[in-house]
């Protein structure tokens, strides 16, 4: 995996080194996608949880602790404990897969990747899928010692607004973040935020971009290694797939904004912009 010169080339499964590793014990594969393409077709004993639509938009305290125990709930739920290798995929290198990494990160999990390209690739690799039903096995998983640092709350931000060392990094559309397409009480972006759009960091095939390609394109937008970088985007999910990128590259300051637009926008005492169309 690291042709591609990555800093921190293990956060990514490429399909040929995962299926060796099918059918070990310890080893979880999670799809992400939804339930009708799970039962088309999934990776021989991967186990279902389609975590699209699961948001939070209240990122005080109270709130964020107890949608963080629903989470991690469910994770166990599919299985997840922190002594297992956990791989998340769906289509392509997508932001739900790179969602469940991030929610592993946070929660101290020192073991979890994404299949980069996804299940796209894995069929391109010409190898075997299964439409055998998997039973999932429960387990003890409590994530009762998160990495707090991964994670940035609409508090966090207003506090750090316009600080020189904090670069905040829009990750959605073009006309969300000028507001043309609004999608809270209010349109915009938040005060100063660069707007790199998530499918940026991927190539044709659906994969992450080289080292090389997304260091150039992060940088030429002041999206620098020393910042604190806090992507945003809706609901916390292409944020994500930025935070996986920058992971990559070894960035070592990034905490993803789950309540993203959807907690800023709908509270009119925060603050926004509405940047002109690029």
């Amino acid at each position: 995996m690291n042709d591609r010169h990555y800093a921190n080339p293990n956060l990514l499964f490429a399909p040929r080194p995962l299926s060796e590793r099918l059918g070990e014990d310890r080893l979880l594969v999670i799809d992400v996608r939804p339930t009708a393409d799970y039962v088309r077709g999934h990776l021989p004993g991967a186990v279902h949880f389609d975590l699209f639509g699961i948001s939070l938009n209240d990122t005080r305290p109270d709130p964020l602790a107890a949608f963080m125990w629903m989470i991690s709930y469910l994770m166990a739920g599919r299985g997840v404990d922190y002594d297992k290798t956990v791989i998340f995929y769906e289509e392509n290198s997508g932001f739900k897969s790179s969602r469940g990494f991030w929610f592993l990160e946070y929660f101290g999990h020192k073991d979890v990747h994404i299949l980069d390209g996804g299940i796209g690739a894995w069929r391109t690799a010409g190898l075997p899928l299964s439409t055998d039903p998997v039973d999932t096995k429960s387990t003890k998983f409590v994530a009762d010692h998160p990495i707090t640092d991964r994670l940035a709350s609409a508090d966090d931000i207003l506090a750090r607004l316009g600080e020189p060392d904090v670069c905040i990094l829009d990750t959605r559309s073009d006309d969300e973040y000028t507001g043309k397409l609004v999608r809270a009480k209010r349109g915009g972006a938040i005060p100063g935020a660069v707007h790199i759009e998530w499918t940026k960091n991927l190539d044709e095939e659906g994969c992450y971009k080289p080292a090389a390609d997304l260091k150039a394109m992060y940088e030429g937008q002041g999206v620098t290694s020393e910042k604190l970088i806090i992507p945003y985007c809706q609901g916390g999910y292409r944020s994500a797939h930025a935070y996986l990128a920058l992971r990559l590259i070894g960035y070592p300051n990034v905490r993803n904004y789950i309540g993203s637009w959807k907690e800023w926008g709908d509270h009119e005492e925060l603050p926004l912009e509405v940047p002109t169309a690029p």
